[in-house]
């Protein structure tokens, strides 16, 4: 995997990979000698808080953007990671050219990893890339970080044809010395489940390349009911199956943003956030995990 430091990234990203792996097993060399001598699942569980958040690029279920609304309705879930969808950066007057990854990091005291589904040339000579994806917010060490591409539908382009796409995010990180993988996605929203079936298929793909927990959130476009998510939910538990309504965030209809664990994940709690700081609800797990190492 390749990592990449959104706080560095407008440097060196060679030497910003470096420092923060330097960074990464200075954290872990500091672990308490009771949970580094503790192997695998004898280890005490260790508690995470995860949560996903599609964000609107920044703008409230009133269509106004406002990113200041966006880091407080993310800093009130108190998560220590959390998966965002529909981040811009640099993308368009609508979310005043900002770079949300970063500025969010920033506002919120968090690493963060940007996945971009697009990344289209700036609009002026020059310019900063316009770019839009997902992203994984993290108070905890990120390990390793990946961009892995999954069958999408482009919106950017005229008659566009299924084929693999950037965009689906993943963060290896340390969580007290308890190596979690968390993936951030952002499935197809069209009617027509095809396209929604292949990334299902894709991501199933991804998620077997890694061992140890793992933990899958997202905007799925999808109730957890829909045929194409069947063979996810064979191997990802769904965090909150009995939850209420996400989207819109304003009496909501339907349940379709997910928080996802693999079967050595406890899930304490989960619960769907109101807030209209976005179009959707944000979904929020308290997690155990069990499982030292890799």
């Amino acid at each position: 995997m390749k990592l990449i430091s959104r706080r560095t990234a407008r440097g060196s990203r060679a030497a910003a990979a470096a420092l923060a792996v330097a960074a990464v097993l200075a954290t872990a060399g500091s672990a308490t000698a009771a949970t580094a001598n503790i192997p695998g699942s004898e280890a005490p569980a260790v508690p995470l808080r995860v949560a996903t958040y599609n964000i609107h690029a920044g703008a409230g279920q009133d269509n106004v953007f406002d990113l200041d609304r966006t880091a407080d309705a993310i800093r009130d879930l108190n998560a220590d990671v959390i998966g965002l969808q529909e981040v811009d950066v640099h993308w368009s007057s609508r979310s005043d050219f900002i770079d949300e990854a970063e500025a969010l990091a920033e506002k919120l005291d968090m690493d963060v990893f940007f996945a971009p589904i697009y990344d289209n040339a700036p609009a002026t000579e020059g310019g900063d890339r316009a770019q839009y994806g997902t992203a994984v917010l993290s108070r905890y060490p990120v390990i390793e970080a990946e961009n892995h591409e999954i069958t999408r539908l482009s919106t950017q382009v005229p008659n566009p044809v299924p084929a693999p796409a950037p965009g689906f995010a993943e963060v290896t990180i340390n969580v007290k010395g308890s190596h979690v993988h968390v993936y951030s996605t952002h499935l197809d929203y069209r009617a027509n489940p095809s396209v929604r079936s292949a990334q299902v298929a894709d991501t199933l793909k991804v998620l077997a390349e890694d061992s140890g927990p793992k933990v899958m959130v997202g905007d799925f476009n999808a109730t957890a009911n829909a045929p194409e998510l069947a063979p996810l939910f064979k191997e990802m538990k769904d965090a909150d199956p009995n939850g209420g309504g996400t989207y819109p965030a304003v009496n909501p209809t339907k349940r379709i943003d997910f928080v996802t664990v693999s079967p050595d994940v406890t899930v304490v709690d989960a619960q769907e956030v109101a807030t209209d700081a976005s179009d959707h609800r944000p979904v929020v797990a308290d997690l155990e995990l069990h499982q030292r190492g890799a």
